[in-house]
């Protein structure tokens, strides 16, 4: 609060250096100085009051901001992962999926097909499937590059970005499982009633922010906490003896390097996370609803939660999409500092600020008017739509990850109700002898971009992107092969040399060759090395006891009837091994 009466002080100080004994044409010329000065030493006057509570402008640019950020890292991964993992060569071609759904629904495109699997894809050309695609991908990486840099949105920029990611995720299947894509399309959604129709600006004057649409990502953060903290009381009896954390660093989907050593924390500080995860989840958000203060403690923990979170593992965008309902618990007068003094956003709010509080404030035109009801007709639809989401939240049987409406604008959210207490992963080998029984064989190990492999290689560092694949070989690992038959289909493409599943992967020992004649996968328990041990000054992050045979040695003849069985096209035998 010193700087505006030092400048004040500093103004007044200049108005009285007027030499009387000038003549009257000096003393004009240093009345226009005067003035000049008077009126820059108003608008710095102006640029260090303080913003005033209460009111969202700021924080509507911040969100915005934010959102899109999370939009670009998710189109990055789609333009790299999705012709692999979807495309018309992938794991799982979502042309197929389409099909599918078209026969389910009686073999027509309509109504029904769209509520089973909402997507602008049932409109394109399927002929080039992985440019469609890319196509989508591309554009949601352009307007949300757009938005990340510029601050500046609209409701059809926005609605577009989650036209296009809900297209993505209608078809994703498998890949696209998990509960962050449903979050960040309720995010989205909310995204769209931050902004104006048409036009673009930081602090589109005839369009305030409304508390109805502040409130819906309030609602949101508080939804995201609650559940996951009752499915973790509800769950594991790990997280109600407090034992939770001494399990979770090692065995989580994707480690990275702080988790090696998080890990190896004392008990008791372990314990000490373990509550201050409950208190985060299960209380603090009741304070959104105590006052703006207690609101702001609340995104506050929050976020600070969440960052702690992002350098403990690679937990995908989750917990940095987490973040963005929590900045809604802060004001413009409370988010300033993030923005530049005396120009820009904040300026143009000082000024907004100073005509309410001389109560001249715009008569509300017909639009505003209009936005009015758009407004209240989104906080009806939240409302209703909430229902069996608290419902489910007070239910014994609480189910996370779920959504109760085909376009998932309120989901249910939760995780890590269960933790496992050992680490298994499955590790895919490959040999060039034509028999795999032969005890003189030499079987070499395929290496994937991110999850725990070789017993050198130090865990990676990722977040916010994802490798889907790497996060569902997790999932596989404590399943069998007959529960993600999919391991099999990768199997066969490493046997066929198969550039598009290759591209997954890190590193491929049969480089240069045809391929390995057979491929199995084996099962092996990872345990962290201990810092300071022998292995760990052996360069070990990692180490590892075999289990057994997660599927036996296949070949590609082999394979010839499992595909056919499943309708996936066979790949091609290599010339050199017929």
């Amino acid at each position: 609060m010193a700087a505006p009466s030092e400048t004040s002080e500093s103004c007044s100080l200049r108005k009285r250096r007027i030499d009387t004994s000038k003549s009257a044409t000096d003393f004009s010329d240093n009345n226009e100085e005067s003035g000049e000065d008077k009126s820059k030493c108003e608008e710095k006057e102006k640029a260090s009051r303080p913003l005033k509570p209460g009111t969202y402008w700021l924080t509507r640019v911040v969100l915005l901001r934010s959102i899109a950020f999370i939009y670009f890292v998710a189109f990055s991964v789609a333009y790299n992962q999705n012709k692999q993992l979807i495309g018309k060569r992938g794991l799982m071609p979502c042309e197929d999926y389409l099909n599918s759904v078209k026969r389910y629904v009686g073999g027509k495109i309509d109504m029904a097909a769209l509520a089973y699997t909402p997507s602008i894809l049932w409109f394109m050309d399927w002929g080039d499937m992985d440019a469609n695609l890319d196509g989508i991908a591309l554009v949601g990486l352009a307007l949300s590059g757009f938005v990340l840099v510029t601050g500046m949105a609209n409701m059809v920029i926005m609605a577009t970005l989650w036209l296009l990611y809900h297209s993505l995720v209608s078809v994703g299947q498998l890949w696209y499982s998990f509960g962050w894509e449903s979050q960040l399309l309720e995010t989205g959604f909310l995204g769209i009633f931050l902004c104006p129709v048409w036009s673009l600006s930081q602090v589109p004057q005839r369009c305030p922010p409304s508390l109805v649409s502040v409130w819906t990502f309030r609602w949101l953060i508080v939804r995201i906490m609650l559940g996951a903290g009752l499915i973790k009381i509800r769950g594991d009896k790990c997280w109600r003896d407090l034992t939770c954390m001494d399990y979770h660093y090692e065995t989580q989907p994707v480690p990275n390097p702080m988790s090696y050593y998080m890990h190896r924390s004392p008990w008791w500080v372990h314990r000490f996370e373990t509550l201050s995860n409950h208190f985060i989840e299960l209380i603090v958000p009741f304070f959104t609803f105590l006052g703006r203060r207690m609101c702001m403690v609340n995104g506050a923990i929050q976020i600070l939660f969440q960052v702690t979170l992002i350098i403990s593992g690679n937990l995908s965008f989750l917990n940095w999409l987490t973040i963005v309902p929590s900045l809604a618990c802060f004001d413009d007068a409370s988010l300033g500092f993030l923005f530049r003094s005396g120009g820009g956003a904040k300026k143009t709010v000082l000024e907004i600020q100073a005509e309410e509080a001389a109560g001249r404030t715009p008569t509300p035109s017909k639009g505003m008017l209009m936005r009015r009801v758009v407004n209240i007709s989104l906080g009806v639809l939240i409302g209703y739509l909430s229902v069996p989401v608290v419902l489910n939240l007070l239910s014994s049987r609480q189910v996370m990850n779920t959504s109760f409406d085909p376009l998932r604008i309120v989901n249910t959210y939760g995780a890590f109700g269960s933790i496992t207490k050992e680490r298994t992963e499955v590790i895919f080998q490959g040999t060039l002898s034509p028999d795999p029984k032969d005890p003189e064989a030499v079987w070499e190990e395929f290496q994937f971009l991110c999850k725990p492999g070789d017993l050198y290689r130090r865990p990676c560092l990722i977040s916010p992107y994802h490798y889907r694949l790497d996060w569902l070989m997790w999932f596989a690992a404590f399943q069998t092969y007959e529960q993600s038959e999919w391991v099999i289909h990768i199997a066969g493409r490493l046997l066929a040399n198969d550039t598009t599943v290759l591209s997954l992967l890190d590193h491929n020992p049969f480089h240069g060759s045809d391929g390995p004649r057979w491929v199995r996968g084996e099962h092996f328990r990872y345990k962290f090395s201990s810092p300071g041990s022998a292995s760990a000054a052996q360069g070990k992050w990692w180490l590892r006891k075999r289990i057994g045979a997660y599927f036996p040695p296949v070949d590609l003849e082999g394979l010839r009837g499992y595909f056919k069985s499943r309708n996936w096209p066979h790949p091609h035998i290599p010339t050199s091994r017929k």
